[in-house]
C-alpha cells in the first residue's frame, strides 16, 4: 500500500460540517448523508467535505483531537512513553493535511496544529527507527505493532521487509554441516 491509498482510505473518515444550503438526504452506496440544513452541523466524510468547501457551500468543523491543548498533551505523552502512545486518529496525519490545505480557513491555530502533529508524527517515527533497530540487533522473528497508522507502517514496511528477508537467508545458510548434507542426499 503505498502514501496515496492510505491517503483514499482516510476520505472516508466523517468530519462535521456547516452547510450554507438545504438539501435532502443523499443516498449512497456507502450510506445515506445529510439532510443538509443551512447552520445546522451534518457529518459527512472528508472527500464531500473538501468537495463542498472548495465550491463554498459549507465550513469544515475540525475534529475533536485537532486542538492545541489537545495535540500538546499527545505530543508530551508520546515523549514520555516507551511504546508507542494511541494515536489522536488512525488517520490524524493524513486528515491533518488534507484539512490543513484545503480548510486551513476554517481550523482556528491551523499553523501551531501543523507544527504540534509533525512533532507528534517525528517523535513517532524517531521511536518506530528505534524499535526496527532493535528489532534487527535481536534477530526477533515477529514484532508487535501495537497504537501505529497505517502511515507509519507504510513508513518502514520495505525496510523491514527487506531486513527480514536478509535475516532469513542468513539463518538459512548458518544451518549444520550435517543438516545440509542430509538434504542434499534427498
Amino acid at each position: 500500500m503505498d502514501p496515496s491509498e492510505v491517503e483514499f482510505l482516510a476520505e472516508k473518515e466523517f468530519v462535521k460540517i456547516i452547510p450554507n444550503f438545504s438539501l435532502d438526504k443523499i443516498y449512497l452506496i456507502g450510506g445515506d448523508l445529510g439532510p443538509f440544513n443551512p447552520g445546522l452541523p451534518v457529518d459527512v466524510p472528508v472527500w464531500l467535505a473538501l468537495n463542498l468547501k472548495q465550491r463554498q457551500k459549507c465550513r469544515i468543523l475540525p475534529p475533536e483531537w485537532m486542538d492545541v491543548e489537545k495535540l500538546e498533551a499527545m505530543r508530551e505523552l508520546e515523549r514520555r512513553e516507551e511504546a508507542f502512545a494511541p494515536a489522536p486518529s488512525p488517520y490524524y496525519m493524513e486528515l491533518t493535511k488534507l484539512l490543513l490545505n484545503h480548510a486551513s480557513d476554517n481550523i482556528p491555530k491551523a499553523d501551531e496544529i501543523r507544527t504540534l502533529v509533525k512533532d507528534i508524527w517525528d517523535t513517532r517515527i524517531a521511536k518506530l527507527r528505534l524499535s526496527a533497530d532493535s528489532f534487527i540487533r535481536q534477530q526477533e522473528a515477529h514484532a508487535q505493532l501495537d497504537n501505529l497508522t497505517l502511515m507509519e507502517i507504510n513508513t518502514i514496511r520495505q525496510f523491514l521487509l527487506d531486513s527480514l528477508n536478509c535475516m532469513y537467508k542468513l539463518r538459512s545458510n548458518r544451518q549444520p554441516a550435517s543438516a545440509k548434507s542430509r538434504l542434499a542426499d534427498y
